[in-house]
């Protein structure tokens, strides 16, 4: 659900194969209009809800929709990108990828904040300003259900026991330092751990749009040329651990291997949980797999300077995210 006052995106998702065939038979006016939405577009900040915890603290939750399907945004912490009231930095990102990113990060209730009161996440990407007001209205009160429903994993009044009682992944970063030190040009190596409890099962909450594992090329084919795309986003379900630049030039960040990616690509064969034929790790082949839960990364900074990652496990339905500072020097 987005919690902003702007509902301002449609988004036409477009097998490959045909988007060559369009862009032939589209008028020039209509080709131009459809490759403005990938850079140049605004960002809409995003209230998503409130949630209370077993030990009774409050947090709301919040995320984004950058409007381009191509241009990541860095907005530092300041005057384009701030909260109010109270202290501007709340810890919201400075790097924003594209397109619809639901739950990206939470912040803590302020004590005392009462029901009529407001916390407002503002930013300003490509000449535009545009907010989030938060509030503590009962509607707008989100749980684990909610969160499963709303960013795709389960099906409207889709439900069951098990999958109500499904709990996020664990994770367990390796190495102690929370902040690591690398010179520019330089791999850094990433270990995560994450094990889960197996809810929601790949093959009973596969995304329906996702084929089998097995599936032929030209069955492939066939499927894109003839599905169909409904109304709501649907999600492809199935444990996966991904890193994503949080704070900083992100457009300087090498992640090897490519990331899944943790932001609603909805294309056709994306490697993102929200695409169709978009197949969950575990349905892989085994060589695809990470060796004993242990998910190993090499990024790279081209750039000098303070970078925020975000490692992000996720089993379709709910995530646990990690965050290290990486301080990157000249070579």
């Amino acid at each position: 659900m987005i919690r902003s006052t702007h509902l301002p995106w449609s988004a036409t998702t477009v097998f490959a194969g045909l988007m060559l065939v369009a862009v032939l038979v589209l008028p020039t006016s209509a080709s131009a209009q459809r490759l403005a939405y990938s850079t140049g577009q605004p960002l809409f900040p995003a209230y998503e809800g409130w949630t209370e915890r077993d030990d009774g603290s409050r947090s709301f939750l919040f995320g984004y929709m950058n409007d381009n399907w191509e241009q990541s945004l860095h907005i530092p912490i300041g005057n384009a990108n701030f909260f109010s009231p109270g202290p501007p930095d709340q810890g919201q990102p400075t790097y924003f990828q594209p397109r619809r990113n639901r739950f990206v990060f939470e912040v803590p209730v302020p004590e005392g904040f009462a029901d009529d009161d407001e916390l407002i996440w503002s930013v300003e990407a490509n000449g535009q300003t545009f907010s989030a007001h938060a509030t503590l209205r009962q509607d707008y009160y989100v749980d684990n259900v909610v969160i499963m429903s709303e960013t795709g994993a389960l099906g409207a009044g889709t439900s069951s026991p098990e999958i109500r009682a499904n709990i996020p992944p664990a994770v367990e970063l390796e190495g102690p330092e929370r902040m690591r030190s690398v010179r520019a040009g330089e791999p850094l190596a990433l270990v995560a751990m994450v094990t889960d409890d197996g809810q929601p099962p790949p093959e009973g909450f596969r995304n329906a749009t996702a084929p089998e594992p097995d599936a032929t090329p030209q069955e492939l084919l066939q499927r894109a040329l003839t599905q169909t795309r409904g109304s709501t986003v649907a999600k492809a379900v199935g444990l996966h651990f991904s890193w994503s630049v949080y704070r900083g030039p992100g457009d300087h960040v090498k992640f090897d291997p490519p990331q899944i990616k943790t932001w609603e690509d909805t294309r056709q064969f994306a490697n993102s949980p929200w695409a169709p034929f978009w197949i969950p790790p575990e349905l892989r082949k085994p060589s695809e797999l990470p060796e004993d839960g242990r998910w190993q990364t090499r990024v790279t900074f081209q750039e000098p300077g303070t970078y925020v990652l975000r490692g992000r496990a996720d089993d379709g339905g709910l995530y646990t995210d990690q965050f290290i500072t990486v301080r990157v020097r000249d070579q």
